[in-house]
């Protein structure tokens, strides 16, 4: 088997605003003077996309180079960047659009409001063989809930606790309404073409669900895997990790397709399979780490924090032969004292307010950024 590891890149979103957390929207203005940045359906989020690389110590500086640049144009205008991934502190009520005269933009605001107005981390892994790209998305589905409470960064909504981790999660619109558990590339054309057909989907690219397969033209061409249901994870450190987690989940998948391949090794059918997945996705939204779960297995409930812990045991030995303990460590951290979302709420509970947090957060941000990691070659 190859030691090489995938390419990976991401797709990030972020909020601006006030150092107080008040959102404030200038993605349009981002857009038109620096360049790699596009707009959002509405103008208090923007995104950029790093480019792909095999290496683990580039993905940081990758990252990070983006968010300095628009730091320092948010700075001359006394803005800053915001953590979180939902209005924390906004009026939801309010779409504020990015392009007025932008016909998808219609659709989208008549069709979900500002439920589509959220902050995130796209995680792509690329994988060209399409008998593991499609095992991967099948996997991946039945465990993204465990991702989601990793990265959960979302408790607040209109200056309030919402009594959701990952408020976004819980207010993102899946579409269309039922996916499938795609068989295969050929099942998975099949049904965009009938989506397409009957309206469901709007195009190619509406399909909103927690892990998608992704290429220069889908559905026929696919190149990689897109995982979407994460949280805006702003530390580098914890982004790496739950990248590293999936990635050494998808390269166990590739050595073990019949213990993994959830279509193998399942007492459940397809069907099962994918209602299974989608209400552990809404429990980790809840709840996170202490969400009562599903294994995809069998159906026994199991604790999130539980099933993590025995994949990031079951990943130890490859993980070692990549050398990639040292980025799984700070799962070990979240684990045990808790993602964005549970800290937050441990310190509204304690007494500090949102404003507060968010400002703290924006800071950490800061930090962040001034670290510097060299960028060599995207295929080191």
């Amino acid at each position: 088997m190859s030691t090489q590891l995938l390419l990976k890149g991401f797709e990030v979103e972020l909020f601006t605003g006030l150092d107080d957390g008040s959102h404030v929207g200038v993605a349009s203005e981002v857009a038109k003077e620096l360049a790699d940045f596009v707009t959002e359906p509405d103008h208090r989020n923007l995104e950029y996309i790093t480019a792909p690389t095999r290496s683990y110590a580039e993905l940081p500086e990758l990252l990070l180079q983006p968010r300095r640049r628009l730091r320092d144009w948010l700075q001359q205008r006394n803005l800053t960047l915001l953590p979180g991934s939902t209005l924390s502190r906004g009026n939801s009520r309010r779409f504020e659009r990015s392009d007025p005269g932008n016909p998808y933009h219609d659709l989208i605001e008549r069709s979900y409001g500002t439920r589509v107005v959220t902050a995130s981390i796209h995680i792509n892994l690329g994988i060209t063989d399409p008998e593991w790209l499609f095992a991967a998305v099948r996997l991946v589905r039945c465990e993204a809930a465990m991702l989601l409470a990793l990265s959960a960064s979302s408790p607040f909504l209109d200056d309030a606790v919402t009594g959701h981790h990952s408020q976004r999660w819980r207010q993102f619109p899946l579409t269309p309404e039922h996916v499938p558990l795609f068989l295969d590339h050929s099942h998975y054309i099949r049904w965009v073409e009938e989506q397409l057909a009957e309206g469901l989907m709007r195009n190619e690219r509406h399909l909103w669900t927690s892990v998608r397969p992704n290429g220069p033209r889908r559905p026929y061409d696919l190149n990689r895997l897109e995982l979407r249901i994460c949280d805006l994870v702003t530390d580098p450190a914890e982004l790496m990790a739950i990248t590293a987690l999936l990635e050494l989940r998808l390269l166990q998948l590739r050595d073990a397709p019949q213990e993994l391949d959830p279509l193998c090794s399942s007492q459940l059918t397809a069907s099962e399979l994918a209602a299974l997945a989608d209400a552990n996705d809404a429990a980790a939204a809840r709840a996170s780490f202490d969400a009562s779960l599903h294994r995809w297995q069998d159906g026994a409930t199991v604790t999130c924090r539980d099933w993590i812990q025995e994949l990031l045991d079951q990943i130890t030995p490859l993980a070692e032969r990549h050398n990639l303990i040292s980025q799984l460590r700070p799962l070990d951290e979240l684990l045990r004292n808790g993602n964005q979302a549970i800290r937050w709420l441990k310190a509204v509970e304690a007494g500090t307010s949102i404003s507060s947090l968010l400002q703290q957060g924006s800071l950490a941000m800061s930090h962040q950024e001034q670290r510097t990691t060299p960028v060599r070659s995207a295929l080191g």
